[in-house]
């Protein structure tokens, strides 16, 4: 499907469509060789309220954004490369229906589907683009995802210390390691998380102690590993043979609630 649509006119009229309805708001979508496999409005379970999200299925990344006006405009464009995602299908919970979830590197959210066959599809497609995505182009896939964070209605009473209950006085916040709802005691803390920021975040204490050892025990293997460099360095420059090799580390880094809708008619649609 995706070669068949690769350079076509009606594939590149549909991407213009979709860069027309974000306007200014968003990035340029049109690239050689990026087809538009599918779009369609997902219902995403966000912190305090399911909100309705139009998403794009690309063959290379996933947007999506805000509803503005449907089919015609859209804010709050964000845009995954599709290497970056792995589906997960979840039962039905809490009153919503055909639940799965997209998980990622910096972020994790479950979204619902309108029918369990829309469902089904959203998460071939999705499987099978990032599947020829990698063949192609010999990418690497993400191995590690961000915590989903349970919403705020979930709990009311702090998910660490399970004695405070939340209040106007007592706020909710959210642990960026676990995505637990905690109270502002059981988070005081703040560590540096790199692939959800360059900048130190919000992290419960339970997760703030684990962070701290594992650092630790990396410090003391890098100590220990510089020990035995110097060593080695010591001998190869008395034998008067040092060979000099480096190891360069690449980080990938990403590129750039309504109530859920019952009815039986589908939402989405994909190319073919």
């Amino acid at each position: 499907m995706v070669d068949r649509l690769i350079n076509t006119e009606i594939n590149a009229q549909r991407i213009v469509a979709v860069e027309n309805c974000f306007r200014a708001n968003g990035q340029p979508l049109a690239l050689h060789g990026r087809v538009l496999v599918g779009e369609g409005l997902l219902t995403k379970v966000c912190r305090k309220k399911s909100k309705p999200r139009m998403f794009f299925l690309f063959n290379d990344i996933l947007v999506y954004g805000s509803v503005i006006i449907h089919k015609k405009k859209y804010a709050n464009q964000q845009i995954i490369p599709l290497e970056d995602i792995t589906v997960e299908d979840l039962a039905d919970d809490d009153g919503l229906k055909n639940r799965w979830m997209i998980k990622t590197s910096r972020k994790s959210f479950i979204v619902c589907a309108a029918t369990p066959t829309e469902k089904e599809d959203w998460m071939k497609h999705i499987n099978n683009c990032v599947k020829q995505l990698l063949e192609k182009t010999g990418r690497t896939p993400c191995t590690e995802h961000a915590a989903f964070w349970i919403p705020d209605k979930m709990t009311e009473i702090c998910m660490r210390c399970t004695q405070r209950k939340f209040n106007a006085v007592i706020r909710r916040h959210h642990c960026r390691k676990c995505g637990f709802v905690v109270c502002h005691s059981c988070s005081k803390h703040k560590f540096l998380l790199p692939k959800l920021s360059s900048k130190p975040l919000r992290v419960c204490t339970l997760c703030y102690n684990q962070l701290v050892e594992e650092k630790n025990k990396e410090s003391t293997s890098e100590t220990k590993a510089d020990q035995v460099t110097g060593l080695d360095t010591m001998i190869s420059s008395n034998d008067e043979d040092s060979d000099k090799s480096s190891d360069e580390e690449k980080q990938q880094q990403w590129l750039g609630e309504d109530q859920f809708f019952s009815t039986d008619l589908s939402w989405s649609s994909f190319h073919t």
